[in-house]
């Protein structure tokens, strides 16, 4: 099967080692970080979404006028718009971009970052609400008549949307979550579901729990597998280790003078989701996993989002990359902490290798079966 890369379509130049060095829209600098995603290799880049945050979906339409190839993952809570209006906006963003968009829905899972837009629902309340947003969203993109809608968050009558999607019959949509409600909703509903990187053996559970939630929902298909990690390469093993341990150290020190307490997460220790307890238990229980599977960088943030390491030469992590692509993930999702050139490294040093191996297995893959095709005819 075909691997896919997922880089991160930032707005600035901070990170959890380096204060960004202007606003918090920098036109020039999300330009750059996009063309040189482009250039090198990678498949798409997320938008991300804060409750304080430039709005993504605005920065994606201004990348997707500027760039040819490079597609598009934006990030939408639904607590913030009307699904019609939403289903609209994406359409209009499919368009500009000649058909490049994935929507990536997030439930929400802290409630103090909730509440800052005005989200005052449990988070079972959430899921539940997502669920039927999804839906709605998905109706509108291949509907062509009005209808109506009375559903247990959204009420509307005899709508009909004047603007379609480029991709048909629609656009992906993509889902995260580690929790049996977040299994249960993405299973559901989506058609890319997002992971962040655990150990081999873990994630092999997540995905299995997505593929029995989806089965329990009455699909015949299985969302593809998307796994989050923060690469940290060097030309050498020794280089590598240096250098996340001087990652590490920066973002120790950062955390220790308050300036790692973000505006999109309750500062409180113990973090509400799943997913960011996950991470912590598993730094609590050893600091490396696997090949290149580093934890520190995941404890030294509270779990905070995409946080565990991969670490080594860019052929080690590349061989890690192929053992989750071996489990059965398709979408690798890296972001670095020097934003920029780290895109540029991991592109140029690990995506080449990770895709020869790929077309490698796949070709391998397609002579065993012709040969079971061959022995099966001649008998």
């Amino acid at each position: 099967m075909p691997v896919e890369f997922l880089g991160i379509a930032a707005t600035n130049d901070g990170s959890e080692t380096t204060p960004r060095s202007g606003a918090a829209f920098d036109r020039d600098y999300t330009l750059r970080l996009a063309r040189a995603h482009e250039d090198h290799g990678w498949d798409r880049v997320l938008f991300a979404y804060g409750s304080g945050s430039p709005d993504p979906a605005p920065a994606a339409a201004y990348i997707a006028g500027e760039l040819d190839r490079l597609q598009i993952l934006l990030a939408h809570r639904p607590n913030v718009s009307y699904p019609t209006f939403a289903a609209k906006t994406f359409a209009t963003l499919d368009q500009i971009s000649e058909g490049r968009l994935t929507v990536h829905f997030i439930t929400g899972g802290n409630d103090q970052e909730q509440g800052r837009e005005g989200d005052t629902l449990t988070k079972d309340e959430r899921y539940a609400r997502t669920r039927e947003y999804i839906r709605i969203v998905k109706k509108i993109w291949t509907t062509h008549e009005s209808f109506d809608h009375e559903g247990d968050h959204y009420r509307f009558h005899d709508f009909v949307s004047d603007v379609f999607p480029v991709q048909q019959p629609r656009p992906n949509v993509s889902f995260g979550g580690s929790s049996p409600a977040a299994y249960a909703a993405g299973g559901a509903e989506a058609d890319i579901y997002c992971l962040w990187g655990e150990p081999l053996e873990k994630t092999a559970e997540q995905i299995e729990a997505v593929k029995a939630a989806a089965k329990a929902a009455g699909r015949t298909d299985v969302p593809r597998i998307q796994v989050a990690f923060r690469p940290i390469i060097a030309p050498t093993e020794e280089l590598a280790w240096e250098k996340a341990h001087r990652t590490v150290g920066v973002i120790n020190a950062r955390r220790e003078r308050g300036e790692l307490i973000s505006k999109r997460h309750n500062s409180q220790a113990q973090p509400e989701n799943s997913g960011s307890q996950r991470l912590i238990a598993i730094a609590e229980a050893g600091e490396r996993y696997d090949r290149a599977l580093w934890t520190p960088t995941a404890a030294a943030t509270g779990g905070a989002g995409n946080s565990n390491a991969l670490v080594g030469t860019p052929e080690t992590v590349a061989r890690a990359l192929l053992d989750y692509y071996d489990l059965g993930v398709d979408i690798l999702s890296a972001r670095g902490y020097d934003l920029l050139g780290d895109a540029i490294d991991f592109g140029r040093h690990v995506i080449p290798i990770v895709r020869e191996e790929v077309a490698k297995r796949d070709a391998e893959r397609t002579a065993r079966g012709a040969r079971v095709l061959e022995s099966a005819v001649n008998g």
